[in-house]
């Protein structure tokens, strides 16, 4: 061993020698393995599957999906509460309720009821002098709305949250039948809803769980003939001349929707008259004759759309005349 200022062992000569034997030793064993993976047979491998189906297999698959099928929604990543769905009776089918009524009509009724809302509880004496009344009304109608979305067959905003915040207006809005302090803290609250809702935000309330959904504990059917009677007056006088036709058509089209929905919710199981046949007839005559007056619309067609708003004003007259 030599030593060195630092006073650490060095290798001498004879350790120097045996080291530099190592890269020919490297070198002899890497030229065996190369001729020993050279003499190894390849490896064998399965063959690729045939491309010969038969014609039932064949005919399970598109050619080019992309081209055939429209693209889908993509999947919102933003995790949220999961509302109930609406409940279908054993042995029936989901009703479409798009046929009767679109998102943007159901969207523009809550817009539209949130300020009249509003309004009733403005102050503890408004709402206590007759404001409760119509807040019973106007959140009833909230609460069917949301209903509609929460059971429609299209994708709608609020749709997450729709079940949540219509077992919470329809609480409040059979509770709005007196103007005291308990009910007018609970409408406050129900703004407070709504008003998050708008914003994008949950409803802050939590109704009661509810396993056994019905149309009948949406809203009453006062709060409800009180709306298809403003829907009678707005028809009326959207089809009072073809210029106000023209320009009226996206308010004639709102309200004939609306009063389509409600045509058809009067009809369901519990509610009052539901299973009376002559009732079930005047309702779906006029739920009929407004979804006629919704095609018209579309179709700018004022004789047919001005003949359609003559039928419902006839069905209510008549179920008026029987019911009332």
């Amino acid at each position: 061993m030599v030593m060195i200022s630092t006073g650490l062992p060095v290798p001498g000569p004879s350790r120097w020698r045996s080291t530099a034997a190592l890269p020919a030793l490297a070198g002899l064993l890497a030229s065996v393995a190369a001729d020993i993976a050279l003499a190894a047979p390849p490896a064998r491998r399965s063959p690729p599957p045939s491309t010969d189906w038969d014609r039932v297999t064949a005919g399970a698959f598109y050619d080019d999906a992309f081209g055939v099928l429209p693209p889908g929604p993509r999947p919102d990543p933003t995790p949220g509460p999961v509302s109930p769905a609406p409940v279908v009776p054993p042995g029936e089918a989901a009703f479409a309720w798009s046929k009767l009524v679109s998102g943007d009509t159901l969207t523009d009724e809550i817009k539209d009821l949130k300020d009249r809302a509003t309004a009733t509880v403005a102050t503890s004496s408004t709402f206590k002098g007759g404001g409760y009344d119509e807040a019973r009304e106007a959140f009833s109608m909230l609460a069917l709305a949301f209903g509609l979305i929460a059971a429609h067959d299209d994708d709608i905003r609020w749709q997450r949250d729709a079940a949540t915040a219509r077992d919470l207006f329809a609480r409040t809005g059979f509770n709005c039948k007196v103007g005291t302090d308990q009910t007018f803290n609970e409408s406050r609250l129900r703004i407070e809803d709504l008003e998050a809702m708008i914003q994008g935000n949950p409803p802050r309330g939590q109704p009661e769980p509810r396993e056994d959904f019905r149309w009948s504990q949406v809203a009453g059917r006062s709060p409800l003939m009180q709306r298809l009677e403003q829907a009678a007056d707005a028809l009326n006088a959207s089809v009072a001349s073809s210029a106000g036709f023209k320009s009226g058509a996206d308010r004639l089209f709102h309200e004939a929707e609306i009063v389509a929905a409600i045509g058809e919710v009067i009809c369901q199981p519990d509610f009052e008259y539901f299973d009376d046949e002559t009732y079930r007839e005047y309702a779906g005559s006029m739920r009929d004759a407004a979804v006629r007056v919704r095609e018209a619309c579309l179709k700018q067609d004022y004789e047919t759309a001005r003949a359609a708003v003559g039928e419902i004003s006839k069905s209510c007259d008549a179920c008026h005349g029987d019911y009332r």
